[in-house]
């Protein structure tokens, strides 16, 4: 025996005596069945999230990884279990079910963070695995239906034991000490809302846009799986994970959210596109937000709001250091504007101008709302900051979408690598650099001229009235010969312009009067101040939308039954 041992071929089921055989495979079938318990606990607590239960093992590598993988398999749509009683629910409804303050998850410990979450209901229907990390092990956060106020609904609670979250929200104390205020949202497809202090929730992030503004459905990626990093007593930051998944794209995004004077969300977005599958039109760091009237579009029927919108405008830093003011509109058809450039230096949806004058809206209070600014960290290329807007009839539809568009997309397997900083902040001005002057507010009205008796006449022009204020601007004397650099498209006629002095904002107005020649097709329009010949300010650029055929006709026969009724 002890040859065979040596030999390396001993067989116990042929050396043993019968007792002992059997002995030996009960031994057998008890570790294999240890195994297979092991293996089957293993993979319903983790799925690949627990494959990473190691201390100090934990990273977007590895996640990459599996994002990768997820890429290079079929796309697999989540189901939906949600009991009719949740799925049916209206909004004002949704609204009364709470998470409960002493059940935030790290209120026991010594952070100023808190963590809660979200209840599925109406559009919010499929649940995501909210894993924890602390010292790089994993673990999972189970739904909890004890964590809600579900206020006067009625429902069977049996019904809900076998659901999960369909996202949460990060608190903090940021406006005073002692009160924890929600700072982040994550909620529905890759969507997130950030906030400061001071700041009440206005427009959104994304995670990943795809045919955003094609004549085509719309496809939108979802996280499907969060990691969030349990922060230790002195820090002011919060850094989480999240997988999206997408019938034509997966992928994975470290996020790290910072307070201060201005919220930071800093992005590490690593992406791939699926394989077999059609390419898709993608858009990068996408911001969502509303525009429904302003100054520069006055509402069709008087409102007691001069303005309502989450956003005025669109602006863009250039890799070539110009900076652009896209007044935002809320068209009579979708329009689709695209600028051009190599290495963006940041793009964000503003809203410029605090005064609560400019909306006087005490209950959304859209002078509260923050701007959101996108720096780029890494080489972002050529491309396009695409802008989207669309037709809405109320304030209730985000109807005005921006992100960037890569002109080179990489085939399967290789990752879209975008990393980039959103400040969410109220101080627009502290954006631009270099002491340039920006566009403190656009005015839309009819042009005029004055008559030798000084009453005022309109001449039949459409003009723009565009204050200019700033650094550059704020000490020049009077009788600076400040000049306008315009220009239009072609189916623009450039009437007249000039420049005042506009000492209430300690600025200069433009005024721009132009005719448009084909009202079914877009007008662009572009106006900056200069003194000999050097740029004082940002470049303001203007889009009249096109207007389809059908509208001027009826806006035309409404236009005549007024004038008849007078």
């Amino acid at each position: 025996m002890s040859t065979r041992l040596a030999a390396g071929r001993f067989d116990p089921a042929r050396h043993l005596p019968v007792r002992l055989r059997l002995v030996w495979l009960e031994q057998c079938i008890a570790r294999l069945w240890l195994a297979l318990r092991l293996a089957a606990s293993f993979l319903c607590l983790s799925t690949p999230a627990m494959a990473h239960d190691r201390p100090g093992s934990f990273d977007l590598h590895e996640l990459t990884l599996k994002a990768k993988a997820l890429a290079d398999s079929p796309y697999v749509a989540p189901v939906s279990t949600l009991p009719d009683a949740f799925g049916k629910l209206q909004f004002a409804d949704y609204q009364k079910i709470q998470p409960l303050r002493e059940k935030f998850a790290w209120a026991e410990l010594d952070t100023p963070f808190k963590l809660a979450f979200y209840h599925q209901g109406m559009q919010f229907n499929t649940s995501v695995r909210i894993n924890e990390i602390v010292d790089g092990t994993v673990r999972e956060i189970p739904y909890d239906p004890s964590c809600f106020d579900f206020g006067d609904l009625h429902f069977d609670r049996e019904q809900i034991g076998k659901l999960g979250w369909p996202g949460f929200r990060l608190l903090y104390p940021v406006n005073r000490p002692g009160k924890i205020d929600e700072i982040m949202s994550v909620l529905g497809a890759s969507y997130f809302r950030v906030i400061g202090k001071g700041q009440v929730y206005g427009l959104s992030g994304r995670g990943l846009a795809i045919d955003t503004g094609l004549p085509i459905a719309e496809e939108f990626p979802a996280f499907r799986e969060f990691w969030i990093r349990r922060p230790a007593p002195q820090d002011r930051h919060v850094t989480f994970y999240a997988l999206l998944d997408s019938p034509r794209a997966a992928g994975v995004y470290e996020f790290t959210l910072t307070l201060g004077a201005d919220t930071l969300l800093d992005i590490k977005s690593r992406v791939f596109l699926r394989s077999g599958a059609a390419p898709p039109a993608l858009g990068i760091a996408p911001l969502t937000s509303m525009f429904l009237h302003g100054p520069n579009q006055p509402p069709a029927v008087p409102n007691f709001r001069p303005a309502i919108h989450d956003s005025n405008g669109l602006a863009i830093h250039t890799g070539s250091d110009e900076w652009i003011w896209r007044p935002l509109n809320n068209p009579a058809a979708v329009a689709v504007s695209s600028f051009a450039v190599e290495n963006p230096k940041g793009f964000g949806l503003l809203q410029r101008g605090r005064d609560f004058s400019r909306y006087e809206d005490l209950k959304d209070r859209y002078d509260m709302r923050p701007s959101a600014w996108i720096e780029p960290a890494n080489d972002w290329g050529k491309g396009h900051v695409r802008l989207v807007e669309i037709p809405t009839a109320d304030e209730t539809n985000d109807n005005i979408v921006s992100f960037w568009v890569p002109d080179a997309i990489p085939p399967p397997g290789e990752p879209l690598q975008f990393d980039y900083r959103i400040h969410w902040t109220t101080d627009e001005p502290a954006i631009l650099k270099g002491g340039m002057s920006y566009v403190w507010q656009t005015i839309r009205t009819t042009g005029e001229i004055y008559h030798s008796n000084l009453i005022r006449a309109h001449d039949g022009t459409l003009a723009f009235l565009v204050d200019f204020t700033g650094p550059s601007l704020r000490d020049l004397p009077l009788e600076s010969p400040i000049a306008a650099q315009i220009s239009a498209n072609d189916n623009v006629q450039i009437v007249g312009w000039e420049v005042r002095p506009n000492p209430a904002i300690k600025g200069w107005r433009l005024i721009y009067r132009i005719k448009v020649k084909d009202t079914t097709k877009a007008s662009e329009l572009r106006a900056a101040l200069a003194l000999e010949d050097r740029r004082l300010t940002e470049t303001w650029s203007f889009q009249l939308p096109p207007v389809p055929a059908t509208n001027v006709l009826k806006t035309g026969a409404s236009e005549a039954s007024s004038s008849a009724s007078r």
